[in-house]
């Protein structure tokens, strides 16, 4: 039987039609963007609130490293020299004496200088800056400075910050003459050593290696904001934000971990067991992943052949995803990943070699050096400016 027909149906067709018509006509809803952080006076603007670290991904070299060599420098503590190797060839291709017990190589903030950090014997006033040339390779004249143990650079790029770890303070100087501007003193904090910077660049914190806890600096006010202890710490290493800023990841070698620390609140919020020893973190160049380099030890003087590890967190779910152990054990600690992000370079601090770790299958490979290397730098290194460290770029 044929249905009766709806006069109906056509007029709400029509109606539909038009309507969709006008709403073609209107102009589309504008784009919410990220709302803009408003960072320190002077600070480059944060590109991606949601990732500070977009700018420093494979392949976004500055042109300030153009002509800079590709060259890994290792610092020897013991040896008081620098071993220079070519990251293509894997091969020791210079080395030069430098000050008293370097520590770190640390990139500055405009990429135009390598630091060395040679924080000299405890209780002298030995310590010294040597400056390396990254277009040549080669040292200059060093500047001398008391115990600079770490060094860091303002957000602004205003002043480098000296780590005067066995002082309990920190130096703020003259990023390129180190003539010293003025000083934070941290009593509270013995063994201040290594730092991170907030997204937004108004505050940093610092491990207390020798108190098993942390200090927040502001950076505006000059002044020291609070010290925390760690729940179950002893000896906390370094630290790194998060790619969102949110929080700050702490190595800490006798808990054989890293916290969670929330940045704004400065209070515990989690921890992550990783491996014996944790000491050094450093961020895969897409910002996904937080390399943990497990020193296999919780003793400051380690032995060679130690159950070292580097394990393999994922930014998103906290969670380690992947650990891969040193063959025939081995003490893994400061270094930084490749520029293209398909190799994380670390000193074997205890058995006198540089590890070039596969970032894909874990594959180490061993490379001899100078006597106890520390904070060793691959450069270059993408990113605008460096924060200091072994590469602490944005």
């Amino acid at each position: 039987m044929q249905q009766p027909f709806d006069r109906s149906l056509p007029m709400a067709l029509g109606l539909a039609v038009a309507l969709g018509i006008a709403l073609a006509a209107l102009p589309a809803p504008a784009q919410t963007a990220a709302p803009a952080i408003a960072v320190l006076p002077g600070m480059p603007p944060v590109v991606d609130p949601t990732n500070l670290y977009s700018e420093a991904v494979a392949g976004r070299l500055s042109p300030a490293v153009a002509g800079d060599l590709a060259r890994v420098y290792v610092p020897n503590r013991l040896s008081d020299d620098v071993y220079v190797i070519d990251p293509v060839t894997l091969k020791v291709v210079d080395k030069f004496p430098v000050g008293i017990h370097p520590q770190h190589v640390v990139p500055s903030w405009d990429l135009r200088t390598l630091w060395v950090a040679n924080n000299g014997r405890r209780a002298r006033m030995d310590g010294s800056l040597t400056p390396i040339d990254p277009r040549t390779g080669k040292p200059g004249r060093p500047i001398m400075v008391e115990d600079p143990y770490n060094l860091y650079f303002m957000p602004d790029g205003r002043s480098a910050i000296v780590v005067v770890e066995n002082r309990e303070r920190l130096d703020f100087r003259d990023p390129h003459t180190m003539a010293l501007q003025w000083t934070l003193w941290a009593p509270q904090c013995p063994g201040i050593n290594h730092g991170d910077f907030s997204i937004d660049g108004r505050f940093a914190i610092f491990s207390c290696e020798f108190k098993g806890g942390l200090v927040k600096i502001d950076l505006v006010g000059r002044r020291v904001r609070g010290f925390l202890k760690l729940s179950r710490g002893g000896m906390p290493q370094d630290v790194r934000i998060s790619p969102d800023g949110s929080i700050f990841y702490v190595a800490d070698m006798h808990a054989d971990g890293v916290f969670l620390i929330d940045g704004q609140s400065f209070k515990e919020v989690g921890f992550i067991p990783t491996g014996i020893g944790a000491h050094g973190l450093y961020p895969s160049r897409d910002g996904k992943k937080l390399y943990v380099s497990n020193r296999g030890t919780e003793m400051m003087k380690g032995v060679p052949k130690a159950k070292g590890s580097v394990s393999v967190i994922d930014f998103a779910t906290r969670k380690v995803e992947a650990v891969w152990p040193i063959p025939g054990g081995g003490s893994p600690d400061m270094g930084n990943v490749s520029a293209d992000g398909k190799q994380l370079w670390l000193s074997g601090r205890f058995d006198n070699v540089v590890y070039m770790i596969d970032t894909t299958t874990g594959k180490v490979v061993s490379i001899p050096v100078g006597k106890e290397p520390h904070g060793l730098t691959v450069w270059p290194q993408p990113g605008r400016y460096s924060l200091g460290h072994t590469g602490n770029m944005r």
